[in-house]
This record gives C-alpha cells, sequence and structure tokens, in this order.
C-alpha cells in the first residue's frame, strides 16, 4: 500500500489515516470530552464496512477526576453508561487488567451476565475492548460494538489494536494539556483565594490595631464559629468594606 498518501484500508474500504483525523482534533478541540467524541466517531468510521456497522466509545478515567466516557453514536453511549453503572463489564475489565477482551456472541458469554443481557436488549452481539496506553496521564479503554455474531475477525481486532496505539498517543497528549491547564486553574484560584484572604486580614488589622498573626487567628475562628469557609468569609468581609453600605466588617475583638 502506497504510504505516501497516508491513507488505511479497513475491510476493501478506504480511509483517512487516523493519525491525520487526530492531530487535526487535537488542535481543535478545547475540551477533553469533545476531543473524545471526535476520535470516538474517528474510529468508528475507521473500524466500520459495508456489512459491518461498529459503534465506538472511550472510557477514561484519570485521578481525583469523574470518569469521562464518549461516544460515536448513542447506541455506544447507552452502552458504556450501563456498564458504568453496573461497575463491571469486558470493557472495564480490559481497563482494570490492561488486556484486550472480545466478547464473540454475547448469547454464549457468562462472565457478564446482567451486562450482556443488556447489551443484546440494545441489539449489540459482540464486543472488542483494548485498552489504551496514555502512560500516567490515567487510564484509557476503545469500547467496540457491533450488531453482528463474530463481529470482529482476527483481521478487525488487528486493525482496532492499531487504531487504539495510534490514539493512545493523541490521548496522552491530550490529557497531558488537560492536566496542565487543570494545574494552571487550580494555581490561579489558590493564589486569587490567598490575596483575598490577605485582604480581608488587613482589614481586621486596621479596625482592631494587632498584628497580622493575631488577625488571621480572628479570621480563622469567625471561619470555624460560622462555619463557612475561609476564603467565602474572607470575601464577605472585603465585600462590606469595598460597598456602599459604609458598614465595617464587624470584626472588632
Amino acid at each position: 500500500m502506497d504510504t505516501q498518501n497516508r491513507h488505511s484500508h479497513a475491510g476493501g474500504v478506504e480511509h483517512p489515516d487516523i493519525l491525520v483525523q487526530l492531530d487535526d482534533l487535537l488542535s481543535g478541540s478545547a475540551e477533553v470530552r469533545e476531543f473524545l467524541g471526535e476520535m470516538s466517531r474517528a474510529a468508528a468510521e475507521r473500524l466500520s464496512t459495508p456489512d459491518n456497522e461498529v459503534s465506538c466509545g472511550v472510557t477514561v478515567i484519570r485521578r481525583k477526576r469523574p470518569v469521562t466516557v464518549a461516544s460515536s453514536d448513542p447506541r455506544a453511549r447507552t452502552l458504556d453508561e450501563l456498564q458504568n453503572s453496573y461497575g463491571d463489564g469486558p470493557c472495564l475489565t480490559a481497563l482494570r487488567e490492561g488486556t484486550k477482551i472480545l466478547v464473540p456472541d454475547v448469547y454464549s458469554d457468562n462472565r457478564w451476565p446482567r451486562y450482556l443481557r443488556a447489551t443484546a436488549a440494545n441489539g449489540v452481539v459482540s464486543i472488542l475492548a483494548v485498552p489504551m496506553d496514555v502512560k500516567s496521564t490515567g487510564q484509557a479503554v476503545l469500547n467496540l460494538y457491533s450488531s453482528r455474531v463474530l463481529g470482529f475477525s482476527e483481521e478487525s481486532i488487528a486493525a482496532a489494536e492499531g487504531v487504539a496505539g495510534e490514539a493512545s498517543r493523541a490521548l496522552h497528549l491530550a490529557l497531558k494539556i488537560a492536566q496542565l491547564s487543570e494545574l494552571r486553574d487550580d494555581l490561579t484560584a489558590a493564589l486569587e483565594s490567598r490575596t483575598i484572604i490577605a485582604t480581608a486580614v488587613g482589614v481586621i488589622m486596621a479596625e482592631n490595631r494587632c498584628t497580622r498573626d493575631k488577625a488571621f487567628q480572628v479570621l480563622v475562628d469567625a471561619s470555624s464559629h460560622r462555619n463557612v469557609k475561609l476564603r467565602v468569609l474572607a470575601e464577605n468581609i472585603v465585600d462590606q468594606v469595598g460597598g456602599d453600605s459604609g458598614q465595617g466588617s464587624s470584626f472588632q475583638e
């Protein structure tokens, strides 16, 4: 196959190289969920054939962040959400164990009876779950669904593993970018919080003619007694002083 045109084949159907698509998606997507949705649709298109339409979902778990689920279509979204609600199934097993899971026929597989019954009720008969290596940024799995028995041949499984490998690199970068963005937002919030608390402490110092340490302790004690977060209480003090009411902060000793 000519590698210069950067195109791939699945079941005789020509598709754009998924790396090209993912590069475009990564540069144009501001949110991880948006990127995952576009990636799911690109993977489903790449792995479908004229006689076997494949639905695709992606599940991502990151430390201290909610589980992120994206899908190529409503069928994949329903099955991914069902599996997460049950807490077990082929895709979550692949995610936990880091190994490929194949369900050739949901009617003859007894590993996840409750989930596979729901799968059959939604018109899906075979499932393929392929883990994605996203390094230290989290865990991810590519979830593939077919309405055909034996919907994933050796050739299509190899193609799915290729897609997962290619997509892993782009997803790792997307998660890293999101991680850095979230860290920046957390640091910004922390600096803003520190600034507003320092301003409130200054107000209390001026009102009580006391030291900074004493003023900070007054603020901490008031936060504890009123069961109000320190930052929220500090914002209230600064708002009162900066408002039009002419009232002080009422934090005299």
